[in-house]
């Protein structure tokens, strides 16, 4: 009888590729279903991203309307070929989320073993902050997109002896282009004195061939002064680009204890839209592991840089709460690492037994298990159930469409925003009553119409302000 060698099995020898395309699978499968059935409402920062998307037109980026432009430019033919709906909305989030998630792998697989990798991507993008970020229609994944780009070109630059000049001038575009993005420009600072601070990148730079070199340094200049001319006659374009609105000093620490709240808490506060906790505890044991394992040869480029985008996250946080997301980043990071450690010391304590190989597999199945299966079911049914957080989407948008065809519909809040609705719909919208057979109301009206009786309220599933549309039908009799 033959000896079965396992090295040379179809499964053991394409283990790795048949896990990522597992896990590429399920992960698009999530993205595109899981946003649809936990946030079936719009939050109000979803509303002003779609409006201000829709309208954004040649002149105003002449003008200097440049902030978030990739994003908003996708976001704006997606509801202009497709007409709008909760899901066109977060169409671009979940391009980006896919590419995002797989930017995370590819950078993973840089830096550790495969096997190491395929677990921490894992973990990562079938989480629910990330889940969260890809299913959410607003510009705040970008704040995850451009860094993890950026990181994934410069390993690529790094690992190399001499490295592509094409990988130098794809960094450079890509952090020409960050800066477009709020707080980029800060991580755009980072990047450079990084670069300068760390003796081996600073080799690397040196030793990048002229040419290529010259014209990275022409494209930065350009990207610059474009950014410099735009701000000059814009003064509140900087303003946008490197705070949130109505910013103030003061609020520098709430903002960086509001931004923490939903990170370590078990309880949501009101008008937050991240699920708490973001993070679940063996996740969260496990990235602590990594950050203990990383203290040793801190200074090495790979194990420093989880660290110092830690404090980069806090720094930004401290400017928008809502920033708090990109610890997806360095978290990703720190987890790789605990996971890394761990199984170093498990295969350190029998170095001879393949069988603990194998053993292995049944608690490290039971462990992601208990993180990945809970995770998935918090953002399912918290972002359904909870009333602080569901509270925060409203369901307006899809009432309106899954009920009204060909009616007049008289919208007093967001009214640029529900116009929109004409583009691909038969459904008219004004902003004043006008005397027709029957005409519906977004929300009760502040005074009903004369010789109108109210003949129906069509509701939505949230417990607060839970009708939607007002339907009021002409009721004079003929002659009077």
């Amino acid at each position: 009888m033959k000896k079965i060698v396992i090295s040379k099995l179809f499964l053991y020898r394409y283990r790795f590729v048949i896990g990522y395309v597992v896990l590429g699978f399920a992960f698009a499968t999530l993205l595109f279903v899981l946003p649809l059935i936990a946030q079936k409402g719009l939050s109000e920062a979803e509303i002003q991203s779609a409006t201000s998307s829709y309208y954004l037109g040649k002149d105003g980026v002449l003008n200097g309307d440049l902030v978030d432009l990739p994003y908003r430019v996708l976001q704006k033919y997606s509801i202009t070929f497709f007409g709008l709906s909760a899901f066109t909305i977060k169409l671009p989030s979940i391009i980006m989320g896919l590419l995002l998630g797989f930017l995370l792998i590819l950078l993973l697989n840089r830096w550790f073993k495969s096997n190491v990798s395929l677990l921490a991507s894992c973990l990562v993008i079938l989480s629910t902050p990330f889940l969260f970020l890809a299913g959410n229609g607003t510009p705040l994944i970008m704040l995850v997109f451009w860094p993890t780009l950026l990181l994934w070109i410069g390993s690529k630059i790094q690992g190399e002896k001499r490295p592509k000049p094409l990988y130098s001038f794809a960094f450079s575009l890509a952090l020409l282009l960050s800066i477009f993005t709020p707080y980029m420009i800060y991580f755009a600072v980072f990047c450079v004195l990084f670069v300068f601070l760390q003796p081996h990148l600073r080799f690397i730079v040196k030793n990048l061939p002229k040419l290529p070199l010259a014209a990275i340094i022409v494209l930065v200049l350009g990207g610059i002064t474009m950014l410099s001319i735009n701000i000059y006659h814009h003064p509140e374009t900087i303003m946008e680009l490197l705070f949130a609105d109505n910013f103030r000093l003061g609020l520098f620490f709430g903002n960086i204890a509001t931004g923490f709240a939903p990170l370590f808490s078990w309880y949501n506060t009101p008008e937050n839209v991240f699920l708490a906790p973001l993070i679940s505890l063996p996740t969260l044991t496990l990235a602590l592991i990594g950050l203990f394992s990383t203290t040793k040869g801190f200074f090495a480029s790979r194990n420093s840089i989880a660290s110092i985008l830690l404090v980069f996250c806090l720094i930004i946080t401290g400017f928008n709460p809502d920033a708090i997301i990109f610890f997806i980043l360095p978290f990703s990071i720190l987890i790789a690492h605990g996971i890394k450690y761990l199984l170093e010391k498990w295969y350190g304590l029998f170095p001879e037994n393949p069988y603990a190989r194998i053993f292995a597999l049944f608690p490290l199945t039971i462990l992601f298990a208990i993180i990945i299966v809970p995770a998935l079911l918090q953002y399912i049914y918290g972002y359904r159930n909870n009333p602080s957080i569901a509270n925060e989407f409203n369901y307006d948008l899809a009432t309106i469409r899954h009920n009204l065809t060909d009616d007049k519909l008289v919208v007093k809040e967001h009214f640029d925003f529900y116009k929109i609705l004409e583009n691909k719909t038969n459904i008219k919208i004004v902003d004043s009553f006008e005397n027709e057979q029957q005409i519906a109301f977004l929300h009760a009206p502040d005074e009903a119409p004369k010789n109108y009786e109210l003949s129906k309220i069509i509701t939505s599933p949230m417990r607060d302000n839970s009708d939607i549309i007002y339907i009021y039908t002409y009721s004079e009799k003929e002659g009077e």
